[in-house]
């Protein structure tokens, strides 16, 4: 099933995103926070290209996940890839059974000798028409900043660059990570008045590490509420203390956004269960998802 499917059946989405592991252990690992997600009966899973993993090692856990009976969405970016390159994942995709992917231009390497291939693909946009194209069926999802792309902090930019996509056949964008749910409101209310109807779904990442979380933040140009940092500051080395914090706010910022109508929440999970599992169970509680 995709994702434009099960959003027209009307209930909120919960998805979780992961990401290839770099050991047979970690992938071993990762499967198990997997199984003790699956439980919660997840709208889907999305799993992303991080850790220097090849583009296959994505697909391939996406069918691995297919397999466990949840749908799942592969990620796939283009800033380093060829046509060849996305032509022979795309392949795969279809050989896979997979009907969902969530298309990225893909963060620049850092390393100072990389070019972006001449035949490639220069914005996200490009990668989404070309994927169009070539599998009209395919449900394919985007991303979207709230607060500007860390490479612009341009507002008015952002929703040009949405619109590029959307034109070019995009069905649904999940946003960057964000703590403060009145940029997510200001967002979704700045491209409905540019004529845009595209769903957008938020994305969160539960809060458990204040050193790892704020530097993520920092990079994607998210802001980090001072009262949420003070408060996990106090508890840096307590992690009970953190996790507890972390599942109070995403609590709060979930509840927020399903009662004033986002189609759903999409979790940033970092390859971890314990927090998503206590948020979805508080919001099952409080009767904002289904039981």
């Amino acid at each position: 099933m995709t994702i434009v499917d099960l959003l027209r059946h009307g209930a909120p989405l919960i998805s979780f995103e992961f990401f290839p592991p770099k050991t047979p252990e970690g992938e071993a690992s990762l499967m198990r926070t997997i199984e003790a997600l699956r439980p919660l009966g997840p709208s889907f899973v999305s799993v992303t290209r991080t850790g220097g993993k090849p583009r296959e090692a994505t697909i391939e856990l996406v069918s691995r996940i297919l397999a466990l009976g949840i749908p799942g969405a592969a990620h796939i970016t283009g800033i380093e890839a060829t046509p060849t390159d996305i032509a022979g994942a795309l392949d795969l995709v279809m050989a896979r059974g997979i009907r969902n992917m969530v298309v990225l231009r893909g963060d620049v390497p850092k390393d100072p000798g990389f070019s972006r291939p001449a035949e490639g693909f220069r914005y996200a946009a490009d990668l989404v028409r070309f994927l169009r194209e070539r599998a009209p069926g395919l449900c394919l999802a985007g991303a979207c900043h709230p607060e500007g792309h860390p490479e612009t902090r341009n507002l008015a930019l952002e929703v040009e660059h949405l619109r590029a996509k959307v034109d070019a056949g995009l069905d649904l964008t999940i946003t960057n990570m964000f703590y403060v749910n009145a940029h997510y409101f200001a967002f979704v209310d700045r491209i409905r008045r540019a004529g845009l109807t595209i769903p957008v779904i938020p994305g969160l990442m539960p809060i458990t590490n204040v050193r790892q979380i704020a530097r993520m933040a920092e990079l994607c140009g998210a802001e980090f509420p001072s009262a949420l940092a003070t408060r996990l500051e106090t508890l840096r080395d307590d992690p009970e203390g953190s996790l507890g914090v972390a599942v109070e706010w995403t609590t709060r910022q979930c509840a927020e956004l399903l009662r004033a109508g986002a189609p759903g929440i999409h979790f940033y999970t970092l390859n971890q269960s314990p927090a998503t599992r206590a948020i979805f169970e508080n919001l099952r509680r409080e009767g904002l998802l289904a039981r």
